[in-house]
């Protein structure tokens, strides 16, 4: 993966690269220079930061601030487009996101990667970037990620999580594992957070879920292997989520 290094030289406000990665690949911690907004064609990626886990699924795109530390790994076969845009086009860049990516949207992506890294800012091609960057500062935000708790004793209860989704423990149980009081606990988990244990949980399950699904396992092994009681749990837990059911992300 092209790192920022290999854009200090460009002068347009928006870099544009695409690139395929097979199942497998990892780019270690890096940083960029730019803003970031990674996005997927086909195949399911995750990226971690160190205040987020995003499994990101395709038509899905990942914004990351210029700076922030992040890791990219392919879970299965990855067609990337990635888009790297001046921070002082932002007065105000949003947090790591992953957003939503419109038909509209994914056009001008692909539109814009065509143009390489000289293009003419004031003609046909920087009316075309112009938009692009209206149009992703607007998308919705999508719900690909698992915010990390600073608080080290919360975080381990995450770790333990995120090594094993399926993993039943109930919140004393885990408060426990945190050497917290129930009360302090849940309450202290929302506030680093922003959501409950139970739709944290949630959250990460279906991320697994997906990154399984993108390595070729049947949706059935998932929903056990990701602590569903069964398929049919597993399949409506993930259309309320996503609005499709896992058969939309699952290989053919």
């Amino acid at each position: 993966m092209e790192h920022s290094h290999n854009f200090e030289t460009c002068t347009r406000p928006v870099c544009g690269l695409t690139d395929e990665y097979p199942a497998g690949f990892v780019d270690p911690v890096h940083t960029h220079d730019r803003i970031q907004v990674l996005y997927a064609c086909s195949g399911v990626m995750s990226v971690v930061t160190p205040a987020i886990s995003f499994v990101v699924p395709p038509q899905r795109a990942v914004w990351l601030p210029a700076n922030m530390p992040h890791e990219v790994s392919c879970r299965g076969p990855v067609s990337l487009r990635t888009l790297y845009i001046d921070p002082a086009l932002y007065a105000q860049a949003p947090e790591c996101r992953v957003i939503e990516v419109s038909d509209f949207l994914r056009a001008l992506i692909l539109k814009v990667v065509s143009f390489g890294h000289e293009y003419d800012c004031d003609g046909h091609a920087g009316r075309i970037v112009e938009v692009l960057l209206y149009e992703v500062a607007a998308m919705p935000i999508a719900p690909y990620g698992a915010t990390m708790p600073s608080d080290e004793r919360l975080l381990r209860v995450c770790k333990a999580i995120l090594a094993d989704p399926a993993d039943n423990r109930d919140v004393d149980q885990l408060a426990c594992i945190a050497g917290m009081a129930r009360r302090t606990f849940t309450r202290a988990f929302k506030r680093e957070t922003g959501m409950g244990l139970a739709v944290w949980r949630q959250q990460v399950r279906l991320m697994q879920a997906l990154s399984l699904m993108a390595a070729g396992r049947p949706v059935t092994t998932i929903a056990f292997d990701v602590g569903y009681d069964s398929p049919s749990a597993f399949t409506a837990m993930f259309r309320r989520a996503y609005g499709v059911p896992p058969s939309m992300y699952a290989l053919p």
